[in-house]
């Protein structure tokens, strides 16, 4: 039956055994609605019942396999190819809540991996494998990542295999990302709705078939919340606690912290003349205001990976000390190999 109709039986179950309502412990259901989960609007001056209305998306995919075609023509690409989106969604939630788990306007990653039929379980499972190694390279912990499987009786009607790519947050394990077997689903209702040919010819086989596509769909906002709650620690230094951002030098807004140790004219211009130098290729902070330890302190909560302190025996012999944000260690370096120093600590970096 319908999905209304499996609600209405409910609804009656509910209704001849008297059910209560699980958190207000009331016996005071509503009838059964049918929730839209699209917002709904009108094009043009005036809106004039249901021939002008429309729908902002609901995701980002659908306009892609509209434009498949057109990229496909004028990109000139063969099949296995993948068309990436990003961009704002819309859902009417019903109950907007959890921060950034349930909005009503989100932002949305997503790619569309357009295949073979046949090639498409080993482009799937190459592709969960994928992704998961990209939250990796973002500095995401691997015992903070895990993937689960739909079961097949809980897959969409048109997937042929599913899995949400999930961190484990403060309030536990969530959804970040999905990946899924759409098979040619997609591209089959495009054509039969629009009346245009979707099909794609291969000439090395001399044969055409609508491709099979696999999808991965990841929201932004939690992206960008996993990064933050992964990186985040407070940490016990000397009795004192340290709030730090262990974030993947890549990511971090400032990669280095540049400090004259006192407001003295020469420690002043030999820091100026390193953050001059470094500029072109980070971004660097200059800051001469406070201690030492609360500059130091300052930039860890900022996720700042490096910090250069300029002192006067640098004057003498041209090193300054840089420090490091995840452990704390100091080592003693030229200027001169300063950029290269920091380069290879960055390429070097792995999350603990």
């Amino acid at each position: 039956g319908t999905r209304k109709g499996l609600c209405e039986d409910l609804y009656d179950i509910i209704m001849q055994e008297e059910i209560k309502a699980p958190e207000s412990g009331a016996f005071d259901w509503t009838e059964v609605r049918q929730f839209n989960l699209m917002f709904k609007t009108h094009y043009g001056a005036t809106s004039s019942g249901d021939e002008d209305a429309i729908y902002l998306r609901p995701e980002t995919a659908q306009g892609i396999f509209v434009n498949f075609k057109n990229v496909m023509d004028t990109a000139r690409v063969q099949i296995p190819f993948g068309i990436a989106q990003v961009g704002k969604a819309f859902r009417n939630e019903v109950v907007a809540r959890q921060f950034v788990f349930r909005m009503r306007e989100f932002e949305q990653m997503e790619m569309q991996y357009f295949v073979e039929p046949g090639n498409d379980e080993e482009s799937y499972d190459n592709w969960l494998n994928s992704r998961i190694e990209w939250h990796k390279n973002l500095g995401i912990r691997e015992e903070n990542l895990r993937t689960v499987p739909h079961p097949e009786d809980k897959l969409a009607h048109y997937a042929r295999a599913a899995a949400d790519i999930q961190f484990n947050f403060p309030i536990g394990w969530q959804e970040v990302e999905g990946v899924h077997n759409r098979t040619d689903f997609d591209l089959t209702r495009h054509q039969e709705y629009s009346g245009k040919k979707m099909e794609y010819y291969d000439q090395k086989q001399q044969k055409r078939y609508t491709p099979y596509v696999i999808e991965t769909s990841i929201g932004l906002d939690r992206c960008t919340l996993m990064v933050l709650c992964d990186a985040y620690r407070e940490e016990e230094v000397d009795g004192d606690t340290r709030t730090v951002l262990k974030l993947h030098p890549k990511l971090a807004p400032t990669k280095v912290g540049i400090f004259p140790l006192i407001k003295k004219p020469e420690l002043q211009e030999l820091a100026k003349k390193i953050e001059f130098e470094l500029r072109d290729e980070y971004n660097v902070l200059y800051d001469e205001s406070g201690s030492i330890g609360k500059r130091y302190r300052r930039q860890d909560e900022a996720g700042t990976p490096f910090c250069v302190t300029v002192d006067f025996d640098g004057l003498e012999d041209n090193t300054v000390t840089i420090r490091y944000r995840d452990n704390m260690e100091q080592d003693r370096v030229s200027v001169d190999k300063l950029a290269d120093v920091i380069r290879d600590g960055m390429k070097t970096w792995k999350p603990e």
